[in-house]
This record gives C-alpha cells, structure tokens and sequence, in this order.
C-alpha cells in the first residue's frame, strides 16, 4: 500500500490548533535576542489586541560596543548596526515578519522600548 501524503491525512481531521502566549512568547523572545544581541531573558515581550490581530511590545536592553571603544573609534557604532534609534526602527518589520512567518499569527505592530544597554566586550561587529 502506497504511503498517504500527510497534507491528504489531515485534510478531514476536524479540530482546532491552537499556539499559547508562551510559546508566541518565547518564539518573539528568540527573534528580539537574535536581532539586538541580547540574552532572551533579558527581553520582556507583551501582547494586545490590535483589531483582531496581534500587535507586540517588546522591552529590551540593546548591545552596545564599550564607550572606550566607541571614543576610539567612531565608525564602530556604524558597524555595530548603526545608533540605538536606527536599530529599533530597523528591527520593528523585520521582528513582525519573523514571528508571523514562525507561529502563523498576524502581528500588526511591534513597539519597542529601550531599557539599558548590554555591553559587548568581544568583537561581534555586523
């Protein structure tokens, strides 16, 4: 007997599918974490309703190359993603997209609100 493609299986299950805020969570979490280079425990992620859709505020320190090095070397804070404001707004469809193309939950808005800085003390310079 030939094997039932898993699309044809499922295609009569009834039933309902259903992600947790945790997991949408943890899911916004990873992408914050990837984005600004800080540990996901450090970023507090909320949600709210936006019309039916999700809009997700986020609240996070951002990575920051030591000011010394800064000083030193102006042209770091271009290689290092650019100033905090440019990496916030950057990030704000880029995060949206990634978490509705990982859970499959239409976010609408993503608010960002900088709460300290996280220093870098290695060289991982974009």
């Amino acid at each position: 007997m030939p094997a039932v493609p898993a699309a044809e299986r499922q295609a009569g299950l009834a039933g309902h599918n259903r992600i947790s805020t945790q997991a949408l969570t943890s899911t916004a979490k990873a992408a914050a974490a990837e984005f600004f280079r800080v540990p996901p425990a450090q970023i507090r992620v909320t949600w709210s309703d936006d019309q039916g859709m999700l809009a997700m505020s986020l609240a996070l320190p951002v990575a920051l190359p030591p000011l010394n090095r800064i000083a030193a070397d102006p042209n770091l804070v271009s290689r290092a993603g650019g100033s905090v404001w440019d990496r916030a707004h950057e990030a704000k469809p880029l995060l949206r997209d990634r978490v509705t193309e990982l859970t499959g939950s239409l976010v609408s808005r993503v608010d960002i609100r900088i709460t300290g800085v996280h220093l870098e003390e290695g060289s991982r310079v974009r």
